[in-house]
């Protein structure tokens, strides 16, 4: 790739900017609409497979589509040199990981505006179809003025689709944040994603893991038998109801977590503005980069009770009523004979 200085011939690449275990990621400058870019350019051994080519267009269109200030826009994608590649904003700052490495750990009122931008971000694609699935640090790209960007929608579910024994920890998800129902090899939800955002929180309020192993095996192992430690264990000066928050977030079952990233969203949002430390309260300019959907949930009406006592005594009294009209003709015709 470093030979190639002009890829697709459209996108001349300027320096290397990330490496992964699937990807290199260059800045690049776009040719035909001058502007800067970030290209994204997959392993040969996955762009050679005809199966993982033809899933990565689909997930790469499906990515393409979404359009929402938390997710980082996807502007390009094809084939190069027998390499696919992907075409994305090129968003300013650091990945969410490497700032935590510096940062150490966030305060609640640190964290919490940046896990809501990412339930946003989140939350749209879900209502557009999409699961993230493998929702980690390294993929949300934080701005100087902390505005958070989701990226890497569909890669990872396109990876799903290389040969069983090549499969690795970036198939489903990566082990320290996939949920259990992907340790166990189930397909990822919308709720698979919430526990992600989970562990996130979790990591970047203590400046740790819930859990930790040295292989990815035992990881999964404790993603689905452990408990996590407390957070008030952690940080004894935790609100109690930010430690609910996060204990139903973490729930093996996925049925018993908040369903959607947008559902978290609103349940954060709702806890950081009604505290009383102004810490928590979402800045204006944090604002913007919210788009959170608060449509109110079907109003369900209680069920109408019959009263079935009162019931049975009007229809007596019905019965007591129409059994007199006999009785009352009889008198009428006794008093008023009919004239012959």
């Amino acid at each position: 790739m470093a030979e190639t200085r002009l890829l697709n011939n459209r996108y001349e690449v300027v320096e290397q900017i990330g490496k992964g275990g699937m990807a290199v990621v260059y800045r690049a400058r776009d040719q035909m609409l001058e502007r800067q870019v970030a290209v994204k350019v997959l392993r040969e051994d996955y762009s050679s497979d005809a199966t993982f080519q033809e899933r990565f267009r689909q997930e790469a269109r499906a990515a393409a589509n979404l359009t929402h200030p938390n997710i980082v826009t996807v502007h390009d994608f094809g084939l190069d040199n027998g390499q696919l590649f992907i075409v994305m904003e090129n968003v300013p700052g650091t990945d969410l990981k490497t700032l935590l490495r510096k940062r150490g750990r966030f305060s609640p009122g640190e964290a919490l505006p940046l896990i809501i931008q990412a339930c946003a971000g989140i939350g749209y694609a879900h209502r557009a179809g999409l699961v993230h699935c493998d929702v980690k640090p390294q993929n949300m790209l934080v701005t100087p003025d902390m505005r958070l960007k989701v990226t890497d929608f569909g890669i990872a579910r396109a990876l799903s689709t290389i040969k069983p024994d090549e499969q690795s920890d970036i198939v489903w998800g990566s082990p320290q944040y996939f949920a259990p129902e992907q340790a166990a090899g189930a397909a990822p939800s919308p709720a698979s994603d919430v526990y992600s955002i989970g562990i996130i929180l979790y990591e970047l309020l203590t400046g740790s893991l819930p859990f930790q192993a040295t292989t990815a095996s035992d990881l999964a192992h404790l993603h689905l038998e452990a408990e996590p430690p407390l957070l008030s264990e952690m940080l004894p000066e935790v609100s109690p109801a930010l430690e609910q928050i996060l204990l139903k977030v973490l729930a093996k079952e996925p049925a018993q977590r908040y369903r959607t990233a947008d559902q978290l969203g609103r349940v954060l949002m709702n806890f950081g503005n009604t505290r009383s430390a102004p810490s928590l309260a979402l800045t204006p300019e944090a604002a913007p980069s919210i788009e959170i959907d608060t449509t109110p949930m079907p109003k369900i009406e209680p069920p109408v009770r019959i009263d079935w006592l009162s019931v049975g005594l009007g229809l007596l009294a019905l019965l007591a009523v129409l059994g007199l009209v006999p009785f009352w003709m009889w008198v009428y015709f006794v008093y008023n004979p009919p004239i012959p």
